[in-house]
């Protein structure tokens, strides 16, 4: 009897041991990149090869958002804390490179006509040029406010914003209206 059990338990045993190691296998291999073919892309970038981003720096991810939650909560001075000491603005409509004494006018001016903002905010990264020259931090995400009229109305944005030297530079916004709703 001993003799049927000791090889019926080793075989239990190793067929464990094999299924754990073929998940981790599995789970090692969902974090390998796809494909190692050669792709053909219709377009070719002409500054940087298409492979040309790394994950940032997270820490950055959080000095942007804490920088819109201030603007949120109407915190104009921590809001630019960290903000570069001239900053380019591309929003729809409107180019600028502005010192951060007159972006944050802009903006104050901004956040004066609201009664009420917030943000509902969907997703955000960060990536870093594999020649660790440039630095982004990329938001979705919806914006809605009351106006001191009392109107309300919102927009999604698709913010980039370039990071140097560890300070926000450039703001990139790109948005999207919703269609006015039927009465």
């Amino acid at each position: 009897m001993k003799k049927i059990l000791i090889p019926a338990f080793a075989a239990i045993l190793l067929s464990c041991n094999s299924e754990t190691k073929d998940a981790k296998t599995s789970e090692e291999t969902k974090k390998e990149p796809a494909t190692t073919e050669n792709l053909t892309y219709a377009y070719l970038l002409k500054d940087h090869p298409s492979d040309n981003w790394d994950r940032g720096d997270q820490k950055n991810v959080v000095m942007v958002l804490n920088s819109l939650k201030a603007f949120e909560n109407n915190k104009l001075d921590e809001t630019f804390k960290d903000f570069a000491d001239s900053v380019e603005l591309s929003f729809d409509e409107f180019e600028a490179k502005l010192s951060k004494d007159s972006t944050l006018k802009m903006f104050q001016q901004q956040r004066n006509n609201m009664k009420t903002y917030s943000i509902n905010m969907e997703d955000y990264e960060t990536v870093i040029s594999k020649d660790k020259k440039n630095e982004w931090v990329s938001l979705w995400y919806k914006e809605k406010w009351t106006d001191n009229q009392g109107k309300i109305d919102s927009i999604f944005h698709m913010d980039d914003i370039k990071i140097v030297n560890g300070k926000i530079a450039l703001i990139d916004q790109k948005s999207r209206k919703y269609m006015k709703k039927k009465v």
